[in-house]
């Protein structure tokens, strides 16, 4: 039993990108979906499908390396957890190496990225950072 399915996610694509794997295979929720798509429209993955099959159903992330073998994704570390959630406003959202990363945020008006909440001035759960 897996009580985390976004943590489970995170370390799967990082492991991903340690082995320099073409892709790799996440559980399916929602919130996990969101995620991905908020890597694919930042350019830190190439693209992922929902698979369906009897049970809940697969994701399946393709990785994106560079010219020369670099992944673009170098760090992707989770800030809310289940025992200490963490909350930000829209004007307290942290700059990941000056601009350069992103946080991904759960608002009201779904999961997306610090720049995408600034520009909308909405806050809500800080999920992870990427870089």
């Amino acid at each position: 039993m897996w009580s985390d399915p976004i943590a489970d996610a995170l370390t799967r694509i990082r492991n991903g990108v340690m082995i320099r794997a073409k892709q790799v295979r996440l559980r399916r929720s929602r919130i996990v979906a969101d995620i991905c798509r908020v890597l694919r429209d930042e350019g830190y993955i190439q693209g992922y499908d929902l698979i369906d099959d009897a049970r809940q159903g697969e994701i399946r992330v393709q990785l994106k390396y560079g010219p020369r073998g670099e992944p673009p994704l170098v760090s992707l570390q989770r800030r809310s957890k289940t025992g200490c959630r963490v909350y930000v406003g829209s004007d307290e959202l942290p700059r990941i190496r000056n601009g350069m990363g992103i946080s991904i945020v759960s608002t009201n008006r779904g999961v997306m990225s610090d720049r995408d909440c600034r520009r909308m001035k909405v806050g809500g759960e800080l999920i992870c950072t990427v870089y």
